[in-house]
């Protein structure tokens, strides 16, 4: 535990250095009944880099959690605009971005006492993303997107 929860109090900060990274609980994604309630924007590993991509998971790991990343943040970051504006408000881009986002709280961190391997996480990636345009997935290869990507139900041609 920690003040506040604050991650950037000396004893969490340096634990992080101390270990090869952190993993942060969020109270919000327990109160929603995630569980594991990993927020996973804050969290970090150092061993990460090294350890993913072809040879070692599979190569479009990086770009596609990269990719996942930084719609989960987008989507954060809309819930907040909600508070204030409605979500009525929402262009029908970000109210995608926004549903992204729950669904990658409920079906990608939500895994329960599921064992996933690291094939069916990356499956299950790409399964959320199906729900993207292809355009909007700037942080994948043009390869990965020809390989993996599902256009979604509106957009099948």
């Amino acid at each position: 535990t920690m003040p506040d929860d604050d991650i950037t109090h000396p004893i969490p900060d340096l634990t992080g250095y101390i270990t090869e990274g952190q993993i942060v609980l969020s109270r919000d994604l327990q109160r929603k009944g995630i569980y594991p309630p990993i927020d996973v924007l804050p969290s970090l590993s150092r061993l990460m880099k090294a350890g993913i991509g072809e040879g070692k998971t599979r190569a479009d790991h990086r770009p596609v959690a990269d990719q996942m990343y930084a719609l989960y943040a987008q989507g954060r970051d809309l819930r907040r605009l909600v508070a204030i504006i409605g979500e009525a408000a929402l262009a029908a881009d970000e109210r995608q971005v926004l549903a992204f986002a729950d669904r990658f709280e409920r079906e990608f961190i939500g895994q329960g006492q599921t064992n996933r391997s690291v094939e069916e996480t990356l499956s299950l990636a790409w399964e959320l993303l199906a729900d993207m345009p292809a355009q909007t997935l700037k942080r994948i290869p043009q390869k990965y997107l020809d390989q993996y990507h599902q256009k979604p139900e509106g957009n099948r041609s």
